[in-house]
């Protein structure tokens, strides 16, 4: 028996049921914010009613449509205007089967601000979302959306809409979920390490090459690939916050005016630790 690559329709309303109420409980969305949408066959799919929180949303308001845009039934509502994009991603990338679409807050804040996420840093976003560009804006609901993503459909894994939110696809609707989770990690550890802690190690070109190899023997051949560094910067075990150490420090007897007990030095580790903890207060008190 030939598995079908594709959900029941049963199964693919109640997984748009269970998203949406993950992202509603994520802070993903506040309102009726959001839309997902997730094939069953080839040319028809199931997607989110317009004007409803996904939080609270009943299989029985699914909308399910043909990529023509046709509607096939309805509960008492049709589809989001922005199922527009849906359709473009799914006619642009024919390996595409799920959209999610939402306003996570700090992947919004880089959308606002016009920022991609593009750094280097961190192996799980790399292999398993990748970059993610930040598209100029376009009216919510309009054309416009669709034309501005559609260059980047097939090439990545995920965007950013300025001044809008974020919009993930994948094979399935899990994957696309766990793309739009990733894209508002990544957002955050870029945030702490560019803005708050004020500094990264940017992987090397060696190490990025590594992890493009892991990429595809995962299967995955997009996600584009971010700036790297010519020299590996992350080698040396870091012991104190201070600085690099011997990675073998002679033992020091208990009692000794060892700072914090590791050969480091506590002063040191302390003021970096008060300059980050202001740095933090001073954001929160602004926002």
């Amino acid at each position: 028996m030939i598995l079908s690559k594709y959900p029941t329709d049963d199964e693919a309303k109640k997984m748009i049921v269970d998203i949406g109420r993950r992202m509603y409980e994520k802070n993903f969305v506040a309102a009726n914010d959001g839309n997902i949408s997730v094939k069953v066959d080839d040319d028809i799919f199931w997607t989110t009613p317009t004007g409803v929180s996904k939080g609270f949303m009943t299989e029985d308001m699914m909308v399910k449509m043909r990529l023509d845009g046709t509607v096939i039934s309805q509960g008492e509502r049709g589809p989001s205007s922005e199922v527009k994009m849906h359709l473009r991603i799914y006619n642009e990338n024919p390996n595409a089967n799920a959209v999610c679409h939402a306003h996570p807050p700090v992947s919004t804040s880089f959308a606002i601000a016009g920022m991609s996420l593009d750094l280097a840093i961190y192996p799980e976003a790399f292999v398993n979302l990748g970059t993610v560009p930040c598209v100029h804006y376009e009216a919510p609901g309009s054309q416009g959306i669709p034309d501005s993503i559609a260059p980047y459909c097939r090439d990545y894994n995920a965007l950013l809409l300025a001044n809008h939110g974020a919009v993930a696809w994948g094979s399935s609707l899990t994957e696309a979920w766990y793309r739009l989770e990733s894209t508002e990690h990544y957002a955050m550890v870029i945030m702490y390490t560019s803005n708050i802690i004020g500094k990264a190690n940017v992987l090397s070109c060696q190490q990025i090459n590594e992890l493009i190899a892991i990429r595809e023997k995962m299967g995955i051949n997009t996600g584009g690939v971010p700036a790297c560094s010519p020299v590996a910067t992350n080698t040396i075990d870091v012991v104190s916050t201070s600085g690099p150490v011997n990675p073998k420090p002679a033992l020091k007897t208990f009692g000794q005016d060892s700072g914090c007990g590791c050969g480091g030095n506590q002063a040191a580790s302390e003021e970096q630790i008060r300059a980050i903890t202001q740095a933090v207060m001073e954001r929160l008190r602004k926002g």
